[in-house]
């Protein structure tokens, strides 16, 4: 039994139905309640249990309601996909508190949350299981005008290699699916922001990004792939790899460099 965060739409939505597709009954989650409902009727229409939760998950108690929902409905849950995510661009020189806000609060805080309201029961059941949290290339490599962004991915890839460690001891892994560009509705996240949080002025234009864009289908499936092999890292596109190299590259000059 899986549940994925984000699920209305994107790599979520790829997730729910790849999941569904390996025999999986799922639970999926978004503030877009619309969206959820086709998730669920795409996956039902193929044969799949499905059931869908409206969830913020910045919102602690909601996502506990979530994980009550799920253990309820189907008793067990083996894979958790901490999947929900906005994107902002702009210079950090011209970040309000309300762009941190809603950032870290669903791209950090939906992964913390999700944790804390998962995992305890998930280790009780003693039967293993899977964590997915979705980062970016984003989390590895810094770009101009993502600095908020980049923080919150940042977060959640050092969050993640730590997890990983932590729980093996009970036998659930750890994947970070670190995509670059995918055909995602993430470049109009602005229209699931909260009133209270949106500012006055507009937000400045999305960071053009190198790279392919790829179908959420095909980053989905090397994410289960990666659930399957239990690998830690799930990095799509091969463009990243020279970028990922410089920055490498770097810290070892700053080691050979250093002086007393």
């Amino acid at each position: 039994m899986a549940v994925v965060t984000g699920g209305a739409s994107g790599i979520g939505r790829a997730l729910a139905e790849g999941l569904a597709g390996e025999g999986a009954s799922i639970v999926v989650a978004d503030v877009d309640e619309p969206g959820l409902v086709e998730t669920v009727k795409r996956i039902e229409r193929k044969g799949g249990r499905a059931l869908s939760v409206p969830t913020d998950v910045t919102d602690r108690a909601r996502v506990q309601v979530l994980a009550d929902r799920a253990f309820a409905a189907f008793g067990r849950v083996h894979v958790l996909c901490n999947n929900a995510g906005v994107a902002i661009w702009g210079g950090l020189e011209q970040a309000t508190h309300r762009d941190w806000e809603w950032v870290l609060g669903v791209n950090l805080w939906g992964v913390i949350n999700g944790l804390e309201a998962f995992l305890p029961r998930m280790i009780a059941q003693r039967e293993g299981g899977h964590v997915l949290n979705t980062a970016s290339m984003a989390g590895l490599i810094a770009s101009q005008g993502l600095g908020i962004y980049n923080a919150s991915k940042y977060a959640v890839v050092g969050l993640s290699e730590t997890l990983v460690k932590d729980l093996r001891p009970y036998g659930i892994g750890v994947s970070i699916l670190c995509p670059m560009g995918v055909a995602t509705a993430i470049r109009s996240s602005e229209r699931n922001r909260p009133v209270a949080l949106r500012n006055a002025a507009p937000t400045a234009a999305p960071v053009e990004l190198i790279g392919r864009t790829l179908e959420p289908e095909t980053v989905a499936a090397l994410a289960i792939g990666a659930i399957k092999d239990n690998r830690l890292y799930v990095i799509t596109h091969e463009e990243g790899l020279e970028p990922l190299r410089r920055r490498f590259q770097r810290l070892e000059q700053a080691v050979l460099d250093r002086k007393p």
